[in-house]
């Protein structure tokens, strides 16, 4: 059985960075779809980011132009770059792969202060 392994997050000041990356463990194949979605406190889970198999990445409006969203398909991995964070991005970030299948990961605690 499969599962996704996230890495990064943290606290951050407003107008800094992170970086977020998800490795796919187990018997999970390379899927047609990567996303990133967060939630945000007292907020229900909504997508960030997505990427599809040789796609173009698609983004949330009020991410648009601060994340970029990628993907290794020869290592089954995912990345979500952050810049110019702002206090309301803080949230649980998961890392999400389907098509064939559908897993998540435990997600990762972002803290922007401002």
């Amino acid at each position: 059985q499969g599962q996704l392994v996230e890495s990064g997050g943290g606290l951050v000041q407003a107008g800094g960075s992170l970086n977020f990356s998800c490795v796919a463990s187990g018997n999970i194949v390379v899927t047609p779809n990567l996303e990133w979605h967060r939630q945000a406190p007292g907020k229900r889970r909504a997508l960030a980011a997505l990427i599809p198999y040789g796609g173009t990445p698609t983004y949330q409006a009020s991410v648009t132009g601060r994340f970029t969203i990628s993907r290794d398909n020869a290592k089954n991995t995912g990345a979500l770059h952050m810049t110019n964070l702002k206090p309301e991005d803080t949230g649980v970030y998961y890392c999400r792969m389907f098509g064939g299948g559908d897993y998540w990961g435990k997600g990762t605690q972002v803290t922007v202060s401002s």
